[in-house]
């Protein structure tokens, strides 16, 4: 019986990969991980309906790729069909200048990888670009980052607000669709996690049409609260 049951929960985990991902995230995933974490089968599904998300679970459970994935394979089918925009479209938002960069390589890493398949299978898509913008970022890549915006968008809750200042940057944001705000519990407890909600409704503003946000925490206890 057992057997059986772990049978159907694996096509059901393959089937939602192919549901829900181009095929070429879908084989690079499978490659890559095998099958999806808890957080991943049921943090994909909701980050897909484009709803406000709130994700949360143990260090090392896949969180962070349950919320970038979904929005990678739509990066992934503009750039395939040719129609990939220059501005920002997605934003990280990390209270940690060190964790921004870690960010950062676990995001060009599957970018990469997800390029190699596709190339083997016969296809060149153009790449879909990652910029950290912190304090600490030199003047000469700031300049860079407007003259060529990014896709994917890595900051501080300091940094986005004084993106959100200046002329040129807040123009590289009117695209942005969707916005991952990461450890969540170490903002909301003080001063910094109110200026970023101040910070995120300037950019709901801003934008077309207000961006979906999805939050990424520790497992915290009680929920509710």
């Amino acid at each position: 019986m057992r057997s059986c049951g772990a049978g159907r929960q694996f096509a059901i985990e393959y089937a939602m990969l192919d549901g829900l991902f181009t095929p070429t995230i879908a084989r690079w995933f499978r490659q890559r991980f095998g099958e999806p974490t808890e957080p991943q089968r049921r943090g994909w599904p909701e980050c897909a309906a484009c709803g406000d998300t709130f994700l949360f679970g143990p260090t090392g459970s896949g969180k962070t790729l349950s919320a970038f994935l979904i929005s990678l394979d739509r990066l992934w089918r503009q750039a395939a069909g040719g129609s990939l925009p220059a501005g920002v479209q997605v934003v990280y938002v990390s209270p940690l200048k060190a964790l921004s960069n870690d960010i950062r390589l676990n995001l060009e890493t599957p970018l990469a990888e997800i390029s190699d398949i596709a190339l083997a299978e016969g296809r060149l898509v153009p790449p879909i670009r990652t910029v950290v913008r912190t304090g600490d970022t030199p003047t000469a890549e700031r300049q860079a980052m407007l003259r060529r915006p990014p896709q994917i968008l890595v900051t501080t809750p300091e940094s986005l607000y004084l993106l959100l200042t200046a002329d040129k940057s807040r123009e590289m944001l009117r695209g942005v669709h969707t916005v991952i705000v990461d450890e969540i519990h170490a903002l909301a407890r003080d001063k910094r996690g109110s200026h970023l909600a101040i910070t995120l409704e300037r950019l709901a503003r801003l934008t077309e049409s207000p961006p979906q946000r999805i939050g990424l925490s520790a497992t915290q206890r009680p929920l509710e609260r």
